[in-house]
């Protein structure tokens, strides 16, 4: 598996060894051994899965302390543009984001750990997958606005189709007006 560290500290892209053959294809989309050895020593609790059509944008979101989330989020179907954003008050990158293409035919996957928020926009019809470190608790959600100005996040793609919920999110400098952005 070929490991991608990004700029933002605990943010990778795990890309597997994909083995194709006239039959189809396999490759190893978890491995706990070598997971560890890259310092992300996490159990995963909760498994969900979405579908969505091309152009929808979910996010960006987060859940707070004590349900905080890491994620190691993958493509089954389609590709989409996946977001992360560091929202650690510690962090010298806070307010800092990365993007990842995640496609299914690549098999790459993006480890996202707790702290950060996150989001993506299909960029195809797509069937999203995420494996968690903790249960999802409706009383810790929250998120950070997908337009926020402040992190100007360039999606790839104009007028997406973004939930009602997801439109009323705030922005950064309001959700975490004591870190400066």
């Amino acid at each position: 598996m070929q490991i991608r560290q990004t700029a933002i500290e605990g943010l990778i892209e795990l890309i597997p060894r994909v083995f194709e053959d006239e039959r189809g294809h396999f490759f190893e989309s978890y491995n706990k051994p070598l997971f560890t050895s890259l310092g992300m020593p996490m159990e995963f609790v909760q498994d969900n899965q979405s579908f969505s059509m091309k152009g929808v944008l979910r996010g960006l979101h987060l859940q707070n302390e004590p349900f905080a989330q890491g994620k190691l989020v993958r493509v089954i179907m389609g590709q989409v543009l996946d977001v992360a954003v560091d929202l650690r008050p510690d962090s010298p990158t806070f307010g800092q984001y990365e993007t990842f293409l995640l496609d299914a035919k690549l098999a790459n996957m993006a480890y996202i750990p707790e702290g950060f928020a996150h989001g993506f926009v299909a960029l195809t019809d797509s069937i999203f997958s995420y494996k968690c470190t903790n249960v999802y608790n409706k009383a810790a959600e929250s998120g950070i606005l997908w337009n926020d100005p402040d992190l100007a996040i360039d999606w790839g793609i104009s007028h997406p189709i973004v939930s009602e919920k997801d439109q009323e999110l705030k922005p950064l400098r309001a959700v975490f007006p004591q870190q400066a952005v």
